[in-house]
């Protein structure tokens, strides 16, 4: 019961980052207070600067660097087409495309893994994914292709960066070490969009917060839930962050709902209540 309860703490506090995300980096993107290469640099740098740091006191023995090359990759290739998506997607869309995306790279993964969901389970999924095709099907208020199809990497990337996860004994660690490994990355991006640099005050504090808070805090959290869920149950937990999302979208951003979001966001917690274990 204790470590159910624990379980159910970190996933919540887990999908309220991930939801903050999106709501950092469109209302920094969608007032132009800093450009997409930039809000990804500083979000990562920001990120391994305060794990760090939190591993400094809470681990003052410790040596060496924790993460992987491999996962450090993933949290990259999610980071920058996620930034970049969000310069034309409002963000419960993004965040809609984004882990359905995450759920049907987990699904696969689970499947090749030997994970047989049940006829509800792959119901709700179904459902899920039905949700999805709608809302990017094309018509007047489908979102652009081109965000739809970035955040789409950012989404397989994050699913990857998860399942990689899911193998982690020391959450804290690891997620350090893998913000630690990406500075490089996020230096030469930094670099490569120079030519359009443009970065505000306020622009970059959303991109620390984003970085330090919701990205690093939030996906220890998620790292540390992980133990607890099976593959198919973790992807369908996280299609509840675009409806989280999109309520932020209206309150804090004043993003307008449309008939096909409400009806995509239906389908696709439907599905999630269906595909829950």
């Amino acid at each position: 019961m204790h470590r159910s309860t624990n379980t159910l703490a970190v996933t919540a506090f887990a999908l309220t980052a991930f939801a903050a995300n999106s709501l950092l980096c469109r209302l920094a993107l969608g007032r132009g207070a800093i450009d997409a290469a930039s809000f990804s640099a500083i979000r990562l740098l920001a990120g391994a600067a305060a794990l760090s740091a939190i591993v400094r006191v809470w681990r003052p023995g410790r040596q060496g660097v924790g993460g992987t090359w491999a996962s450090a990759s993933m949290l990259v290739l999610y980071a920058i087409p996620f930034s970049f998506a969000y310069r034309s997607l409002g963000a419960g869309t993004g965040a809609l495309v984004l882990f359905a995306s995450v759920q049907t790279t987990m699904l696969a993964a689970g499947l090749i893994a030997g994970e047989r969901p049940g006829a509800r389970q792959i119901s709700g999924i179904l459902l899920a994914i039905a949700g999805l095709v709608y809302l990017v099907s094309p018509g007047l208020t489908a979102p652009s292709p081109t965000g739809c199809a970035l955040m789409a990497v950012a989404g397989i990337a994050w699913g990857g960066y998860t399942l990689r996860g899911r193998r982690v004994s020391d959450p804290l660690g690891e997620t350090a070490g893998n913000f630690v490994r990406s500075i490089p990355f996020a230096a030469a991006v930094g670099l490569l969009a120079l030519p359009r640099f443009h970065v505000t005050s306020s622009g970059a504090l959303l991109a620390v917060l984003s970085g330090a808070i919701a990205s690093g805090l939030g996906y220890v959290s998620w790292y540390a839930a992980l133990r607890g869920l099976s593959a198919t149950r973790a992807a369908s937990l996280q299609l509840a962050v675009p409806v989280l999302t999109a309520v932020g979208g209206v309150m804090f951003l004043s993003e307008r709902v449309t008939m096909r979001l409400v009806a995509a966001s239906i389908l696709i917690l439907g599905g999630v209540a269906l595909a829950r274990e």
